[in-house]
């Protein structure tokens, strides 16, 4: 979701991070002449995170022990990360590389190295990252994997065509051997029936639909920052979000009216790609009732009107085939202050890390033969 809060330090002006040297490029570049990785013998990958970084490059500068607690602690097999705001490889007026991080400037150099040395230290020196990036310090997606749980394609549209990136780097899509893994950043709907807005999201929308229900022959996980909150019970306080106005414009159809991802028109929207993809709302799954201490994943800054105003606009769906093996699907934010790493919940720190984003995480149980034929005979 859109941060219009909190004002942040300038990139360099934050003390640089504590790191290792890193011994290798880890996660750098497209993939070619890298070292074997992992046992190709192991299992699937089961434990899963998403999270908004909002700024991977700030998190990194100044949040970054916690983060790495957290991580060390939950010990992740696939972190789905968006808004990482940092740009694409290319120079002025060049075409750009949307999975390579810019340094051909000093100052974007730097910025590379921070995020490379960080990468390469414990515990993500364990995973391997792929990265879709805008062309500006805006929007972009990665995905850092266990190398011993190695996809076997990765597409950063949803075309699944080769070299290919979504606008904005909005999408990266892994193919493993039993499941496809999608993480996305959608765009925020806005509050006009301007280009960057409604339509935007509309069509968004659409290609969402299509995609889920086209790809129905392997079970999917879908995670990410889908920016829209389901149903009333997902917003801290409904009556709120349904009114929000934007200095008082009220779009001409109603159902576009109130909060830019609570609007009437992107929950029904949101509802029909559920239904019509056969998935699964992981967390609701498994937690019926509303929980206004931790049952959220977006938080307003805690000064103004949107002090103890949240959202849960951060999800793991999984499709029907995968609904028995959801052992756990948690937010790991807690309270409206979005302070980070200071109270201990279910044995993991919880925290925003300095983003207006907690982190949030699925477990699923072993495939089991038994899952296994069910799932070649339903396909």
């Amino acid at each position: 979701m859109k941060r219009y809060f909190q004002p942040v330090a300038k990139d360099g002006s934050a003390k640089k991070p504590t790191l290792s040297p890193p011994s290798r490029k880890d996660g750098d570049g497209d993939g070619e002449n890298e070292e074997t990785l992992g046992d190709a013998t192991k299992k699937e990958p089961l434990k899963f995170m998403t999270w908004n970084a909002n700024s991977f490059l700030l998190r990194v500068k100044n949040d970054w022990p916690e983060f790495t607690s957290f991580v060390t602690r939950f010990d992740p097999d696939i972190i789905a990360i968006q808004e990482v705001r940092m740009p694409a490889a290319g120079s002025k007026g060049a075409p750009k590389n949307p999975g390579e991080l810019k340094d051909d400037t000093s100052s974007s150099r730097e910025e590379k190295q921070i995020m490379m040395r960080a990468l390469s230290s414990p515990p993500f020196r364990n995973y391997r990252v792929w990265w879709s990036l805008s062309d500006s310090k805006y929007a972009g997606t990665a995905l850092v994997v266990k190398k011993c749980f190695q996809p076997k394609t990765v597409f950063f549209n949803l075309d699944k065509k080769a070299s290919k990136h979504e606008t904005d780097g909005r999408v990266i899509l892994a193919e493993f051997e039993t499941f496809r893994f999608l993480n996305t950043y959608a765009p925020n709907n806005g509050w006009k029936e301007e280009e960057n807005s409604f339509p935007r999201r509309r069509k968004w929308d659409k290609r969402m639909l299509e995609f889920v229900t086209q790809s129905a022959d392997k079970p999917l996980i879908w995670c990410g920052d889908l920016n829209v909150s389901h149903e009333e019970i997902d917003v801290s306080h409904p009556e709120f979000f349904s009114a929000a106005k934007l200095n008082g414009y009220v779009p001409p159809n109603k159902e576009d009216c109130g909060q830019p991802g609570f609007t009437l028109a992107e929950r029904k929207r949101f509802a029909n790609i559920l239904k019509e993809g056969k998935l699964i709302d992981a967390y609701r799954f498994l937690h019926k009732e509303k929980d206004m201490e931790s049952g959220f994943s977006w938080s307003g800054h805690p000064i103004g009107k949107y002090r103890g105003k949240r959202m849960r606009i951060d999800y793991f769906l999984v499709s029907e085939k995968l609904k028995d093996r959801i052992l756990e699907c948690k937010m790991h934010g807690q309270g409206i202050e979005l302070q980070g790493c200071t109270t201990e919940f279910d044995g993991l720190f919880t925290g925003f890390y300095g983003s207006d984003h907690c982190p949030v995480t699925l477990i699923l149980s072993e495939l089991s033969s038994t899952n296994s034929k069910e799932s070649e005979v339903s396909t």
